[in-house]
């Protein structure tokens, strides 16, 4: 078998390579490095957003009549594994990756007229309202209410954890525009304009300081029924087809992998001597090579299941594995960076990194404490606590898989 990629995908990726070299400034590749998050600040995602905009690269997995790329499966992966490579920061998935593809499955001719465009172009940016402060990963219990008043609803609820609400322009609900005996029935999704009267954004600060996630609420919002997508009542479908690109819809071996080589250089820290080094640990040694096993089986893994949705095939309950794996394998890498970094870990100072919100509570001035290569290394530990619990406890995860592969 040849696992090689062929000469024309060689040169894609030289194409990718010199690509970077030209458009990917040095300040880019800095904030794509020293990210804590799995998010980036709106502004810095947005300005390389347009820079890819320029060469009609944003959506790699789009139709090309749509304004994607079009890709073939091995260049998609090509292209994600030179970003992670270069230290490109992340786009936001909200738009592009969610909410895009559900558009483009189930948007009206004008709905994708309308929306599509700037959500390529990165002229409107988007947040998520699914969670509500009781319903989770119990997401079908949510309460959140769109009345119907004749050309459009009348919104009231509360929405949690919505991650850039304080810097989206719009917001993909779901709502409860009926009460059924079964929960999954009269769910509406819909789009909110963030600008709207009676729109409000609370913020809630994460461990790591940053403020990334919020709450919101919605008082007498009134939304023009030309925003629900899908069939009124019936959004729980919609759901479902957006969170299988939620939760498997990109890869993360790519980046995995480049945290991983971070992580064994920190081992061989040059300020000790070699026989102190972590490098010089078997066990420490044997964990980072497991991980780098398990990397691999994921990379093979996401190949396999993205050339099932390239020929059509839904990812199903590979999503939810995907999920599940690269969540606790990117907690696990923490953890080993954060022992590689011995007492370097110990200081918080996000004003070395870029956060992926601000952090209002840090004063300046402080100085950088330890090398370089371990200045991430707490933030980004408290911020992927959360890694196993967002779209979808792994715990759900586990019982979906459960439910749809072994038939428990």
């Amino acid at each position: 078998m040849d696992l090689d990629w062929s000469a024309e995908h060689r040169a894609f990726r030289d194409e990718v390579r010199a690509f970077l070299d030209a458009e990917l400034t040095p300040e880019l590749r800095a904030i794509g490095r020293s990210l804590t998050s799995v998010y980036c600040q709106r502004e810095p995602a947005i300005r390389w957003q347009k820079i890819l905009h320029r060469r009609g690269w944003v959506a790699p997995a789009w139709p090309v009549a749509d304004g994607g790329c079009g890709w073939d499966l091995p260049r998609r992966y090509i292209f994600a594994s030179e970003l992670a490579a270069a230290g490109a920061p992340p786009l936001s998935p909200m738009g592009l990756g969610m909410c895009g593809p559900v558009l483009l499955a189930y948007g009206t001719p004008e709905q994708k007229a309308r929306f599509l465009p700037p959500m390529l172009s990165g002229d409107e940016f988007w947040c998520q309202g699914y969670s509500e402060p009781g319903s989770g990963s119990d997401l079908a219990s949510l309460q959140m209410s769109a009345r119907d008043e004749g050309d459009h609803f009348l919104c009231n609820g509360h929405k949690i954890w919505t991650t850039h609400a304080n810097v989206s322009d719009w917001c993909f609900c779901l709502v409860r525009t009926s009460q059924e005996k079964i929960l999954q029935l009269g769910i509406t999704f819909l789009l909110i304009d963030m600008r709207s009267p009676g729109v409000e954004v609370r913020p809630i600060l994460s461990l790591s300081g940053e403020h990334i996630q919020n709450e919101i609420f919605f008082t007498d919002v009134k939304v023009p029924k030309a925003n629900a997508v899908g069939e009124v009542g019936k959004g729980w479908t919609v759901a479902k087809y957006l969170m299988e690109f939620e939760r498997g819809g990109s890869v993360s071996a790519p980046g995995l992998r480049v945290r991983l080589e971070r992580i064994r250089h920190m081992a061989d820290a040059a300020d000790v001597s070699p026989d102190q080094r972590l490098s010089a640990s078997r066990g420490f040694m044997a964990r980072l090579a497991a991980a780098d096993i398990e990397i691999e089986a994921l990379a093979q893994t996401e190949l396999r299941v993205m050339a099932g949705v390239a020929d059509g095939k839904g990812a199903g309950p590979a999503s939810s594995l995907l999920k599940t794996v690269s969540t606790e394998l990117s907690q696990r890498l923490t953890e080993l960076a954060v022992e590689a970094a011995g007492h370097y870990a110990a200081p918080w100072q996000p004003h070395t990194v870029s956060p992926g919100g601000p952090t209002p509570n840090l004063a300046g001035g402080f100085a950088a404490v330890g090398p370089a290569n371990v200045y991430t290394t707490i933030a980004k530990y408290f911020n992927d606590r959360a890694g196993s619990i967002y779209a979808g406890t792994n715990e759900i995860q586990r019982n979906i898989m459960a439910k749809a592969v072994l038939g428990l």
